[in-house]
């Protein structure tokens, strides 16, 4: 694992590459609102022993729970400047999020975001996406007409019962919408939070997980092979 920085514009930002030895299939890794993927350590660790290079922006934590569209599209920009600068022309990508991180990748994936009527949020599609794990996605983003018509790479979306943030409806509604022309896997798992997903939570959250370690260990393991295929 290593840190490099890359920029964009006058501005850098730093990005975790778990690289493998060989040439190998990539995950891009879209962190959720707290910005850092060392809080997703299970199972980055896991994609990485599985043989992917991984490839992990991070980001400034965003402090409304609601993110402005200034904030969504640099963080769509700078997912796709990493894939510029670590993925091989001809390579294709799995993009795996966690929250807001979700549905940038489903915005990179050709869905249209929408922060309320007339104000779309625009965000240039990533074609080397080919599939796209998510875990707890938000999807109030895409709830226009039409908004998810052109993602058409296979979905497992996953989310918790006790999930309060983006509760299992939202996740439900995505498959139910996209039903006509794209499958999407979804798992509701009883008991699990928002939080759920990450070894490090946001400080004052309450684990609803009685065994969360065993819970990171399967979501890890179903994510790779829902990325092998």
């Amino acid at each position: 694992m290593q840190t490099k920085i890359l920029h964009d514009g006058a501005d850098s930002f730093e990005v975790t590459v778990y690289e493998a030895k060989r040439v190998s299939p990539v995950v891009l890794f879209a962190v959720g609102s707290g910005g850092l993927p060392a809080r997703h350590t299970s199972l980055l660790d896991s994609l990485a022993q599985s043989g992917f290079t991984v490839v992990a922006p991070h980001f400034e934590r965003l402090t409304s729970p609601m993110p402005g569209e200034a904030d969504l599209t640099l963080r769509a920009r700078r997912l796709s400047l990493a894939l510029d600068a670590f993925v091989q022309p001809g390579e294709t990508v799995a993009g795996v999020g966690h929250s807001i991180g979700s549905a940038t990748l489903i915005a990179l994936a050709g869905a249209q975001m929408w922060l309320g009527p007339g104000r779309r949020v625009n965000i240039t599609p990533d074609s080397r996406l080919t599939r796209l794990a998510l875990l707890a996605p938000p999807t109030g983003f895409f709830q226009a007409p039409g908004a998810l018509d052109a993602v058409t790479v296979p979905v497992l979306a996953w989310v918790g019962s006790e999930d309060s943030i983006t509760p299992p409806a939202q996740t439900e509604w995505l498959a139910h919408t996209m039903r006509d022309w794209q499958a999407v896997d979804v798992r509701v798992t009883d008991g699990v939070g928002h939080f759920s997903f990450m070894d490090q939570p946001p400080p004052q959250t309450t684990e609803p997980l009685a065994d969360k370690q065993a819970f990171l260990q399967e979501h890890s393991s179903e994510v790779c092979k829902f990325v092998i295929g």
